[in-house]
């Protein structure tokens, strides 16, 4: 493998979803990655980085990878200003994946400080290296709320679903600032709703896509035991029972805003399209990652039906009436996707066209029943990540 022409790489969120699938495509294609990040509850850098490694089967890697620790927040990143300096000589480039991807409200403080608060340090290290390119990998949700359609262009959004979106939308505008000032090309990758591999159902991740999924199927289960085990008092209050041909009937009634649709992309077209858009993009620009051919939760639930031999799931559009009764099935699954709701009737529509540009006009698949029975039998397999690394 040549290293010839490859621009040494510094990476951040290398132990993230989207982070890790990337280094580890991108050690595969010849490039030099030095991820940046820090220690953590679950281990140091080195021990979670290497673990991925192995999940990813490229232990090997030949001098490849470089591994340092560093502290946003700090001068240096946290390094002596020798190793510092010595870092940026390497660098040619940066791609700035990190992030606290939390929605909820309550975790505004850790979301800004994470996602905002902490560009300082980043963009100082991308200006002391020189770096001939800042790459941000950012959302396609900045978009904020109330727009149909989404160009390719910066937010200037005031009302956002989450503090999630909000963030990101500041922190494109910080990073575009600065990179203009610092004349530094930059790029920003804005993805939808990353799911697993299509090709092998493989995934690091669970949530999102998986949430609504995880949580129909573990209120399945908590009838199927109570059928099993305890004679179904339980399910027989509620309606639920096991009809003629061995389906549960779990009468699960979902309200979501307004009939729209749930834009999927796999993390193998994320990736994929982000390499190329990396060595295309000249220029730099924003790059919709997103899909052209969404899906919609009648889909999904249809697809959750079959390969869960599950009936009764029905997608109600529109608001819930404030008087209706709920079953403790459909009470215990409103509280599980509250957060994800918003995007599981989404209408907006995402401007492609640097995209496709830069990208060769490649496009993520659609969201087929076989995708994602390869996508939750694998999620299963492994206890919903409990059981992977």
């Amino acid at each position: 493998m040549s290293l010839q022409n490859k621009p040494t790489t510094a990476l951040t969120g290398a132990t993230g979803f989207l982070g890790s699938h990337l280094m580890a495509s991108m050690l595969t294609t010849g490039y030099r990655i030095i991820a940046l990040g820090r220690s953590n509850k679950e281990g140091t850098l080195k021990e979670r980085i290497f673990k991925l490694m192995r999940w990813f089967g490229i232990e090997a890697l030949d001098g490849q990878l470089e591994l340092v620790e560093i502290d946003f927040l700090k001068p240096f990143l946290g390094l002596p200003e020798s190793e510092y300096k010595e870092l940026c000589a390497k660098t040619e480039q940066i791609i700035h994946c990190a992030s606290d991807t939390s929605f909820s409200e309550r975790k505004r403080e850790n979301v800004f400080k994470s996602n905002v608060a902490s560009l300082k340090g980043i963009l100082d290290f991308a200006e002391d290296s020189k770096a001939d390119f800042f790459h941000y990998i950012s959302t396609a949700y900045v978009a904020g709320t109330g727009v149909t359609y989404c160009k390719e262009i910066l937010s200037s959004a005031k009302s956002f679903t989450n503090v999630y979106e909000e963030s990101k939308a500041a922190a494109e505008n910080i990073i575009s600032r600065f990179c203009q000032k610092s004349s530094i090309r930059l790029s920003i990758i804005r993805p939808s709703i990353v799911y697993g591999d299509s090709q092998t159902g493989r995934s690091l991740k669970f949530n999102a896509l998986y949430f609504p999924i995880r949580s129909a199927q573990s209120i399945r289960d908590i009838y199927l035991n109570d059928l099993y085990n305890n004679g179904g008092i339980k399910a027989a209050k509620n309606g639920i029972y096991l009809d003629k041909d061995g389906y549960l009937f779990l009468p699960l009634k979902i309200y979501l805003p307004e009939e729209g649709y749930l834009n999927i992309i796999p993390v193998d077209y994320f990736v994929n399209a982000t390499i190329k858009i990396i060595e295309n993009c000249s220029q730099g620009g924003i790059y919709h990652l997103t899909n052209n051919l969404p899906t919609t939760m009648k889909i999904v639930a249809k697809y959750y039906e079959q390969l869960m031999k599950v009936r009764g799931v029905e997608i109600i559009y529109g608001l819930q009436p404030d008087n209706l009764l709920r079953n403790p099935a459909e009470e215990l699954f409103d509280r599980f996707i509250e957060p994800y709701r918003p995007y599981l009737s989404d209408k907006r529509v995402f401007d492609r066209t640097n995209a496709c540009l830069a990208t060769d006009n490649l496009n993520p698949p659609e969201f087929t029943y076989e995708i994602f029975k390869k996508c939750i039998e694998y999620a299963i397999s492994v206890n919903w990540g409990q059981s992977i690394l």
